[in-house]
């Protein structure tokens, strides 16, 4: 356990660096093990600490500057050597060696920079609805409790929008399941599209939509909602589908206890519009 959460923290750590400084980093790191591998001379071998920055640099900035780093290891560890005072009893010797590193050290940046690759693909597919392509339940939790942290520090507001869709079963049950599912598309291409770009947006399941909106008061939540509200009805009367929009925004002075805590209360604002008609708004303040 304590194995796992160190390996979190030097995740986190090198995650919050930009791909500059992991190259920096990785680059005074072969510079250090070939000054080590100079002092101690050529009979240590240190070939195993040189795939350390090379490790580094494949995970953290991807496989061209793991390539450039695979280079200079190599190259590194044979001017060590050498300047150490090791003799061949041929000129192809160093060359043999030096290629036989270099590929070893290429194929570890190559296997751990499409390991990363296929990993973060694979997140990023765990956190988005497979339909419409925006967040599910998951990453907006992950981005909820990231923004409510945020919140808390800064002190500044923090709205959520539940939006809940009138009459969708009748588009399913009347124009089919296809027809019904191009709705969810279009409904989630528009929140997409006509949000701002630091809003999350996302599907919490069925017919049901939410969206996260940082920094943002009462005022301009207001303002927002009515906008994307009548982008969305022309959408749905030009194509000729019977869907109206029941929806509860909710604005945070104070964050509340959890994600699901604050995605309830915007919840019920959603629910109070849909037994008083359907096809409104309705907004509250959360103060704590």
């Amino acid at each position: 356990m304590r194995l796992h959460r160190y390996c979190r923290q030097l995740d986190e750590y090198f995650s919050r660096h930009s791909r500059l400084a992991i190259i920096l980093i990785a680059l005074a790191g072969t510079v250090a093990l070939a000054l080590i591998d100079f002092q101690t001379g050529y009979e240590l071998s240190f070939s195993l600490f040189y795939v350390i920055p090379i490790s580094l640099v494949a995970w953290y900035a991807g496989l061209r500057p793991a390539m450039l780093i695979s280079v200079l290891s190599a190259v590194a560890w044979e001017e060590a050597n050498r300047l150490a005072g090791q003799v061949h009893s041929s000129a192809a010797i160093p060359v043999w060696n030096g290629s036989i590193r270099l590929g070893f050290f290429l194929f570890i940046s190559f296997l751990l920079a499409t390991l990363r690759r296929q990993l973060l693909r694979e997140q990023r597919m765990s956190r988005n609805d497979m339909l419409t392509g925006i967040s599910n339940r998951r990453g907006f939790q992950e981005f909820a409790q990231a923004e409510i942290a945020r919140a808390r520090r800064s002190g500044r507001p923090l709205t959520v929008v539940y939006i809940d869709l009138d009459n969708f079963k009748s588009v399913n049950d009347r124009l089919g399941h296809e027809t019904g599912d191009d709705l969810l598309r279009v409904v989630a291409d528009n929140l997409r599209n006509n949000f701002r770009i630091t809003d999350t947006v996302a599907r919490l399941g069925g017919d049901e939509f939410v969206l996260l909106l940082p920094e943002t008061g009462n005022e301009v939540a207001k303002s927002l909602v009515a906008k994307n509200r009548d982008l969305l009805g022309e959408e749905m009367r030009r194509r000729q589908w019977p869907v109206g929009f029941s929806v509860g925004v909710l604005t945070c002075l104070a964050v509340p206890d959890s994600v699901d805590a604050m995605v309830k209360l915007a919840d019920d604002l959603m629910y109070s519009v849909k037994t008083s008609g359907k096809d409104s708004v309705r907004f509250a303040v959360f103060d704590g």
